[in-house]
């Protein structure tokens, strides 16, 4: 997205009358909720940083660009409501020609998540700054017609249960990547939270190919070690990490180890950098910002190569660290990244608190630590591209 003229200020949901609209829901706001990161740099660097921004592909491996209440207590009645708000301001100053745009919420029944799809393609329907991108070809345009493209997936496959048909359903919806699994148990495989990764299981491998012969991206960023390698092993097509970090750098479970970064660059995928609160720490850097982040990017270029690293900064528009507390008890993410060495707790990730902004700091950091612009422009989009053309092949 570089030229964001076509933007109106177009909000959410606004084709509906007040009275039908959200509940009237207080809402974090999508522009300015904390004070922006000081990069630090000289008048040259920033200049150069907004001339890469501007001039290269933007692409988001993994992020959620929607507004959440302002008071998380009411978390589950805005989502009961289907009408969860996209944050179309942030958005447009975010730099962003694409992001990989996670729909639902884990947990959630098959008839819930349709509903909430449904409802984000009917409110993207109503104005022509957003739209879906179903294919690279999609997505480019969207880039030369100066809009921001969503790639629409789910972060886990157990609204599936053990109907394959239901694969074709959201990718017939437009859903373009979907999670292996989503922390625990499902019919395919096991997450990161099971007792035990038992693998992908037979149904999980008739899933990977059922997603191959679709042009499905393949993510295994909540899975287990051992069924994220059996995903890498039985794919005929690359398989992404969309989101999570290295656990070379930072020993928890939500990091990936070596074997299985390898394994994954080895067979043409790729890794995109999480900054959810609290999961890229660093011994360096154990008050999570973004040069926590970057200690794990530095680390993955030098194991597997700058051609095989991107960025998936997991982000919402408002309180992350809130939200964390609100749905511990339903998935257990406190406790499981407590679950690893000490570290500070943070109100937020200093320089890539949401989608508005990532970007811009992630070039500026990049900028900053004397990355060549050849490197920057692969990690924070051409790499994407090129493994979606593999992906994806022909289904533009």
């Amino acid at each position: 997205m570089k030229q964001p003229a076509g933007y109106d200020g177009y909000t959410a949901f606004a084709y509906l009358d007040a009275d039908e609209n959200r509940a009237s829901f207080d809402l974090a706001t999508d522009v300015g909720r904390l004070p922006s990161y000081e990069a630090g740099l000289t008048e040259a660097q920033e200049l150069r940083a907004r001339e890469l921004i501007a001039g290269s592909l933007v692409i988001s491996l993994h992020d959620h660009p929607f507004r959440l209440p302002a008071d998380l207590d009411q978390l589950a009645a805005y989502q009961a409501t289907g009408r969860v708000a996209l944050g179309y301001a942030g958005l447009r100053r975010s730099g962003l020609d694409a992001v990989f745009d996670n729909v639902g919420f884990p947990g959630w029944s098959w008839d819930r998540t349709i509903t909430d799809l449904g409802m984000r393609l009917c409110d993207v329907a109503q104005q022509d700054f957003v739209t879906i991108a179903r294919g690279t070809a999609e997505l480019l345009r969207a880039r030369e017609a100066g809009r921001v493209a969503l790639v629409l997936g789910l972060e886990g496959s157990e609204v599936i249960g053990d109907e394959l048909d239901r694969i074709d359903v959201l990718y017939g919806l437009g859903i373009r990547q979907l999670g292996i699994v989503y922390q625990q148990q499902n019919a395919l495989g096991s997450g990161l939270q099971a007792a035990k990764d038992e693998g992908l299981t037979a149904l999980g491998r008739r899933a990977v190919r059922r997603m191959n012969q679709l042009g499905i991206a393949i993510d295994i960023s909540h899975a287990g070690d051992r069924t994220g390698l059996d995903v890498i092993e039985a794919s005929e097509h690359p398989v992404l990490i969309t989101h999570a970090g290295a656990r070379g750098v930072w020993n928890t479970r939500r990091m990936k180890p070596d074997r299985v970064l390898v394994a994954c660059a080895e067979a043409g995928g790729l890794i995109g950098l999480e900054a959810a609160p609290h999961t890229t720490l660093s011994a360096a850097n154990p008050v999570h910002s973004i040069a926590s982040v970057m200690d794990h990017f530095r680390y993955c270029v030098d194991l597997i190569g700058a051609e095989h690293v991107a960025f998936g900064p997991d982000t919402f528009f408002g309180d992350h660290v809130a939200l964390h507390g609100q749905v511990a008890g339903t998935l257990n993410l406190a406790a499981f990244h407590a679950a690893g060495p000490p570290f500070t707790p943070v109100g937020y990730v200093d320089g890539l608190e949401n989608p508005g902004e990532c970007f811009p700091n992630i070039v500026r950091r990049l900028v900053g630590d004397g990355w060549s612009d050849a490197e920057i422009v692969k990690v924070i989009g051409a790499n994407v591209l090129r493994v979606l053309d593999r992906i994806w092949g022909a289904r533009r």
